[in-house]
């Protein structure tokens, strides 16, 4: 007699889970959120504000496969009360979302609903090992646009202000009225895109990843390097401008509005994730890191 193969690690499912259970839950959230993937990548995906949506959903996704065995560690214990009055709350928030096309509603009840499936299979011990993936997700809600003007406005103005100051003591022809910025023959308004809002955003979510993934046990060290991701992103903003304002200056409109406007967001992020990765080594002097610093997370 032959014997059985074993299943792949990476399919192999955490002892314990009812493989049926999971097996209908997974078509069911695929049932309902497969057309709020679809109408997001239409829509609120396409554009630059919200186009990190399919990474984090990804990741988290990602995450919460990856740390299964974790996660529904020892005894299952069912929450079905707590489960079910969660999972009636989320199917309310996307039923009403998807009735008025509000994605941020729709999106919104995607950790919720998933939370709920946790508490019906596992119980509250699995949901809390599986709060950073869930917690994740929220990076993915769009944003009301009211909010998101109110947080813009000033980061514009203030970009605005920092690179005025800053070429104005280089010796550069520059004025400012408002968020427009005007050097030599050429007048240049820093725009929603340039406030810094969608790189922050952004770069918040990379570097709680990275920290999930480097698995650091001191709060107090996550807590600083969180921190220190808003101003490196609006340092690395304003460079960002400086860089279109003087190629403006010296190269014309069309050359600072062509290839190295876009190529200036991609000097925007490397600045960022190397200015992060080197504070991170600067904490590193301060906070010795647990041994499982070096290993991601753990199957």
């Amino acid at each position: 007699m032959g014997t059985l193969a074993k299943p792949h690690p990476m399919l192999s499912v955490p002892p314990g889970v009812h493989v049926p259970a999971l097996l209908l839950l997974i078509v069911g959230l695929a049932a309902l959120f497969v057309p709020t993937y679809l109408t997001l990548a239409s829509d609120t995906w396409s554009n630059d504000a919200h186009g990190h949506g399919p990474l984090i959903l990804g990741v988290c996704l990602w995450l919460l496969w990856f740390d299964r065995h974790k996660i529904f560690a020892g005894e299952a214990r069912p929450a079905p009360v707590s489960g079910f009055a969660l999972m009636a709350f989320g199917l309310l928030v996307h039923v009403f979302g998807h009735s008025q096309s509000i994605n941020m509603f729709t999106t919104l009840a995607q950790p919720v609903v998933f939370a709920a499936c946790i508490l019906l299979l596992h119980g509250w011990p699995a949901l809390r090992r599986a709060w950073f993936p869930l917690c994740f997700m929220l990076f993915m809600v769009p944003l009301p646009e009211v909010a998101v003007q109110a947080i813009t406005m000033p980061l514009k103005q203030a970009v605005s202000v920092v690179t005025e100051w800053i070429l104005y003591h280089a010796g550069y022809p520059i004025a400012r009225a408002g968020v427009t910025l005007s050097i030599g023959p050429y007048q240049l308004l820093v725009a929603d895109a340039c406030s810094g809002m969608n790189s922050l955003l952004t770069l918040e979510s990379l570097g709680l990843l990275y920290m999930r993934l480097m698995n650091y046990t001191s709060k107090t060290r996550n807590t600083l390097l969180a921190i220190a991701i808003i101003p490196t992103s609006f340092a690395a903003n304003v460079i960002r401008v400086i860089i279109l304002v003087l190629v403006t200056y010296h190269y014309g409109d069309e050359v600072g509005q062509g290839f190295v406007h876009s190529f200036s967001g991609l000097v925007l992020f490397t600045v960022s994730l190397v200015s992060i990765y080197f504070i991170d080594k600067l904490l590193g002097i301060w906070f010795k890191p647990a041994p499982a610093s070096q290993q991601g997370p753990s199957a």
